[in-house]
């Protein structure tokens, strides 16, 4: 109970951050940004970077004091199957945890200013800064004995952690943009341009979120512990999604928005730069998803299994781990593709397809989750998988109406299908090996044997994909 209380007040409030954060803000603020640096026109650019900060603080201040006021409202529509001690719960973790949900919203405004400039390390290590106050937190709380009050304690922790790391990368954004100022205006046509692609964006982000909300409604309805399982597959499905397809969307975006010359020089920057952004994803992306597919009950054991977390539960979050990685690699190459549009100053186009992603994926979840399990002979639980799959089979419709349209703009452009056939070959084979490793191991103990089998399955993959001629591959062996 303890465990889907946290898992469904961390998602509520997260609606800010995904809304106003990372994915809105850089389609809208990075381009227009970017362009002005470009442009050789400093002042400009910092002058609509603080005005922009200055209304997204107002903003999402008044909407963390409407989520802590409409939390118990938030809980009932977004939960309905809580009750009880657990839905009281949940109302108290989101009251506290909506601040810290604000403050990662100004985090992003500061990784948008420093990855244009370059400066990307600190905005990605920043994080780690909040996992660990959460860690802390955890520790200590984990001393009570009660598992609401370790719920609690987390929740404090990651509040905590939010203002640290948007307090280690603000010092850094005044180095960089030193004529920034804090200004509620609304007055510069830049600003006006980063406000009118905002709303398309954010559109964008909130249809998604609604998916989210979607997935917890029906995850709910299911019984206690589908939500929690959910959020430890996210945990370990979002890992490649961070380290692999935001990473090289952030890092492409400010590349592809600085492109100048005439239509058809655009367009062939913006080919070059997807064209090696796709390959990068694939190389590392494919094994992502072979990996869970194959041995996500090793990772999930390593990683949960201790403590009230079972071998059972190892094999429960497994199965929704595997109908997530069907769709991994197109929900890290839609990244990609949206970012090109977002380049040529379209918004518009990645929400149209966002929604029908959303729409297609709500009707299958609720099949999926609530009417698959009985036909198949399967309990109840094993829903929470049938939300998975169906994420997944939306992602790639998404993908290929993102394909489409970007083809029609500035060429086609796709992932080179025989670099593609290479890396899953490569990955497949290694999977054979680390299942091999784990036969042989499965009686150690799950974080000793997943060392193991990651190593040989990773090395495996390295190995195989060289061998078939991948210069990434390669370029890495050499290195090492």
């Amino acid at each position: 109970d303890a465990a889907d209380a946290f898992a469904a007040a961390f998602r509520i409030p997260n609606f800010l951050q995904n809304l106003f954060g990372e994915g809105a803000l850089s389609a809208s603020f990075i381009p227009v940004y970017a362009k002005l640096l470009a442009e050789d026109d400093p002042e400009e650019a910092d002058r609509m970077a603080g005005a922009v900060g200055s209304m997204l603080a107002l903003t999402v201040a008044v909407l963390v004091l409407a989520g802590v006021l409409l939390a118990p409202v938030l809980v009932d529509l977004l939960t309905p199957g809580f009750e009880g001690a657990k839905r009281d719960l949940t109302v108290h973790l989101v009251r506290i945890l909506y601040p810290g949900a604000g403050l990662l919203v100004l985090s992003a405004w500061c990784l948008g200013i420093l990855n244009t400039h370059g400066r990307f390390f600190l905005s990605y290590a920043a994080p780690v800064i909040w996992n660990l106050a959460i860690i802390a937190a955890l520790i200590i709380g984990g001393r009570s004995g009660s598992m609401f009050r370790v719920a609690e304690f987390a929740a404090w922790g990651s509040v905590i952690g939010s203002a640290l790391q948007f307090g280690i990368q603000l010092p850094a954004v005044f180095v960089v943009a030193r004529r920034l100022r804090p200004a509620l205006s609304a007055g510069s046509a830049h600003v006006r341009t980063v406000a009118r692609n905002f709303g398309p964006a954010g559109l964008s982000r909130g249809v998604v979120q609604v998916s989210s909300y979607v997935d917890a409604v029906i995850a709910s309805l299911l019984p206690t512990g589908a939500l929690a399982a959910l959020s430890y597959s996210q945990m370990l499905y979002t890992l490649p999604v961070s380290l692999f397809g935001i990473a090289v969307s952030a890092a492409e975006l400010p590349a592809m928005s600085g492109a100048t010359g005439d239509d058809a020089t655009v367009a062939e920057h913006l080919r070059r730069r997807l064209d090696g952004g796709l390959k990068r994803i694939a190389f590392h992306v494919i094994p992502s998803a072979v990996a869970f597919a194959a041995l996500g009950h090793v990772l999930a054991a390593a990683i949960f299994q201790s403590g009230q977390f079972t071998a059972d539960d190892s094999y429960y979050v497994w199965g929704i781990l595997a109908g997530s990685s069907v769709g991994l690699l197109a929900a890290t190459m839609a990244r990609l593709y949206s970012s090109a549009f977002y380049a040529l100053r379209d918004t518009r186009t990645p929400f149209r397809f966002a929604v029908v992603r959303v729409a297609v994926g709500t009707v299958l979840g609720a099949c999926g989750a609530l009417l698959l399990p009985e036909l198949l002979g399967l309990e109840p639980r094993w829903g929470a998988a049938g939300l998975t799959l169906a994420a997944s089979i939306s992602g790639w419709a998404e993908l290929g109406l993102l394909r489409r349209a970007i083809s029609r703009r500035i060429g086609p452009i796709r992932l080179d299908a025989g670099y593609a056939g290479r890396c899953w070959f490569a990955a497949v084979a290694a999977a054979a090996i680390g299942v091999g490793m784990w036969v042989m191991l499965r009686r150690q103990h799950p974080a000793g044997a997943a060392l193991v089998v990651v190593f040989a399955y990773g090395t495996g993959y390295f190995a195989i994909a060289a061998a078939l001629g991948i210069d990434r591959a390669r370029r890495t062996l050499r290195l090492s």
